[in-house]
């Protein structure tokens, strides 16, 4: 009865996770990132070059964008015509703009961004604990398999299949679910793995990590509660990030914390962009720490 219960129970939980997955429509950015008619007409009769760049910089100026391409020019979709939030990306499976877009799964014909990432882990999460659990209920069977102990029936081949089966599944997911875990305590997407972002400054790789806590509760929320079921409890609307680089008090040095002394004469400040009101709790912390850094840096240097 036990085992019963238990399994009905890491089963429902592996559907509801996996059906959320697959039916959570990705998010795109709001109507504010798109280009005004007049934008794109400008944008159109502008020849390549700094030109457009000017046009899309007038566009974005009140966006709280942060990141650049390569090049250090605005991150611009020819596509959806619009200025691609921060961690936005084209699918080109689905052909639109995914914001915080991880990757395109086809396990689940679904691309994983913002709006479902919490729904992928936890079917991870789920459907490792469900392999697991069937393959240790199946290990006494198992070893009666190899040593006769079974009846000779057809039924002790399904036995053995049924491990294999589990086992294997067990293996991959776990290393798939360790990874993404480990994306989750980083504040990285796949994608941000493997191209780190760019912003205005430089390239850097943790630039939206806040810390193991706030990264956390940037996937699943403030109410406990809510994390180990599949209900959208994420932080946050998808189009703009508290980041570590990005000093919020106008009144303070705009040099972000890292760079050398040569970098604080250039004119490469971090351009101050207002951030939405869903994440002000999160920078709350964070502020207060880097006043307390400030204050400790001065100390020293009397």
């Amino acid at each position: 009865v036990v085992c019963l219960v238990a399994y009905h129970i890491f089963f429902m939980l592996f559907v509801w996770s996996y059906w959320k997955t697959i039916f959570t429509l990705p998010m795109n950015p709001s109507k504010e990132f798109h280009l005004s008619y007049s934008d794109k007409e400008s944008l159109e009769r502008e020849p390549r070059g700094e030109s457009q760049q000017e046009v899309l910089r007038r566009a974005a100026k009140d966006l709280p964008i942060y990141t650049r391409t390569m090049s250090g020019a605005i991150r611009y979709c020819d596509r959806c015509h619009l200025v691609k939030p921060d961690r936005c990306h084209h699918c080109s499976v689905c052909d639109k703009c995914i914001l915080k877009m991880d990757h395109h799964c086809p396990w689940v014909n679904n691309c994983v961004g913002f709006s479902n990432y919490k729904f992928f882990l936890l079917f991870l999460a789920y459907s490792l604990l469900y392999c697991l659990f069937i393959a240790a209920t199946d290990l006494q069977y198992f070893i009666k398999f190899w040593t006769n102990g079974l009846p000779d029936t057809q039924a002790k081949f399904h036995i053995m299949f049924l491990f294999f089966a589990a086992a294997m599944f067990s293996v991959s997911l776990s290393s798939l679910f360790g990874y993404h875990c480990w994306l989750v305590s980083k504040n990285k997407s796949t994608l941000e793995v493997f191209r780190a972002p760019i912003f205005r400054h430089r390239t850097d790789k943790n630039g939206f990590s806040l810390g193991f806590s706030k990264n956390l509760r940037q996937v699943f929320g403030d109410e406990k509660k809510y994390w180990l079921l599949p209900v959208f409890s994420s932080l946050g609307d998808g189009c703009s990030f508290p980041t570590c680089l990005v000093n919020q008090d106008p009144e303070q040095a705009s040099t972000p914390g890292g760079l050398n002394s040569t970098s604080k004469n250039e004119n490469h400040m971090f351009p101050a962009k207002p951030l939405r009101d869903s994440q002000s709790h999160l920078l709350t912390d964070t502020l207060s720490w880097s006043e307390t850094s400030a204050k400790a840096e001065k100390g020293k240097v009397g």
